[in-house]
């Protein structure tokens, strides 16, 4: 099993060879869609496949005929729709990959720009052959993992669907049904395969609901919030607005009032700045942030602590049920 924690993916290493046997499958036990790419190495030799969009409680095969390798090796990753979702990858063996649907058959020898880093991982046996089972730390079944997919998208998208846990309640369920109701679908739309893919466009596309940020530049923004909870303001970052999108981060806490922040970052993760000034988007508000992902509560001395500091805009939701901050170069 591969487990998913808040961090990294946990892969346990192959230690023999696998023999030839059916299929290979890959179960998706996280609240989250994962695209996944699988590395085959036999004799020193390594064939990368990819993309396999799996929904979280799905088990999609990724191997036509038996899996005849020595070690299988998986790398995956989210949409950006989720922000700051859970870094997938702590594996040491970077492999060639492609955009869009691939097969790539000397997985070793192509540029380090089109390389991803693959983590080991050893199948298990299961009733339709060898298996590997994407996990996180709920340890989700394959159902508890539909359900806490569908509320983390709902959430996403604007809907009250809290606390995301794989469990049904009446929240979860008015959730699902003002989504069905204001994205006109069939009212057994919830149960269908392509409930997903609605609910992706949703949170993409938030329209008419919650809190959105949106990047009208050329360059990507990393973007960072703060919410008041239980009297405490709470950054949270970084998520990753791309150029032209919009994205709709989890607002927890009072419905009333956040903080914002955006900076450009250039392709090599660099901030972007117009002369000496970062291009940035924020305000008077002084909260801490720091590099990499981070959920901060405490913002009294953040460089005297190792932190950052960003001035943070102010943002007034009261009575409105939408509001977008857009990033815009002046």
């Amino acid at each position: 099993m591969i487990r998913l924690s808040s961090l990294v993916i946990v892969a346990a290493l192959a230690a023999s060879a696998l023999p030839a046997r059916a299929e290979l499958t890959l179960c998706n036990r996280t609240s989250y869609r994962m695209d996944a790419a699988i590395g085959l190495e036999k004799r020193a030799t390594v064939t990368t496949r990819g993309w396999f969009a799996i929904d979280p409680g799905q088990c999609k095969q990724v191997v036509d005929g038996a899996l005849d390798a020595e070690m299988v090796y998986i790398n995956t990753r989210t949409p950006p729709v989720y922000g700051s979702a859970p870094l997938p990858q702590n594996g040491n063996a970077d492999f060639c990959i492609r955009d869009g649907t691939f097969e790539i058959a000397d997985a070793r020898n192509c540029p380090l720009s089109q390389q991803a880093r693959f983590s080991p991982a050893r199948p298990s046996d299961s009733p339709k052959g060898p298996a590997i089972n994407l996990a996180e730390e709920a340890d989700y079944d394959d159902d508890q993992a539909r359900l806490a997919g569908i509320q983390r998208l709902l959430v996403i998208a604007g809907y009250d669907a809290h606390p995301i846990d794989g469990v049904q309640g009446a929240k979860t369920q008015s959730a699902i049904a003002k989504f069905i109701a204001d994205h006109k679908l069939p009212a057994d739309a919830a149960t269908g395969p392509d409930f997903f893919a609605a609910l992706l466009d949703g949170a993409r596309n938030p329209e008419g609901r919650g809190f959105t940020w949106c990047n009208d530049t050329k360059y990507a923004v990393m973007a960072a919030i703060g919410t008041i909870e239980a009297g405490a303001t709470i950054t949270r970052g970084w998520y990753r607005v791309d150029a032209g999108q919009c994205v709709k981060p989890d607002v927890r806490g009072d419905p009333r009032k956040l903080y914002s922040y955006g900076e450009a970052v250039d392709g090599n993760g660099r901030v972007v700045k117009t002369g000496e000034t970062p291009l940035a988007w924020g305000g008077n508000v002084a909260l801490c942030t720091r590099d990499g992902r981070f959920e901060l509560s405490d913002h009294k001395d953040c460089a005297a602590r190792g932190l950052n500091s960003a001035g943070f805009a102010d943002v007034d939701l009261t009575g409105k049920p939408a509001t977008t901050v857009r990033f815009k170069e002046q």
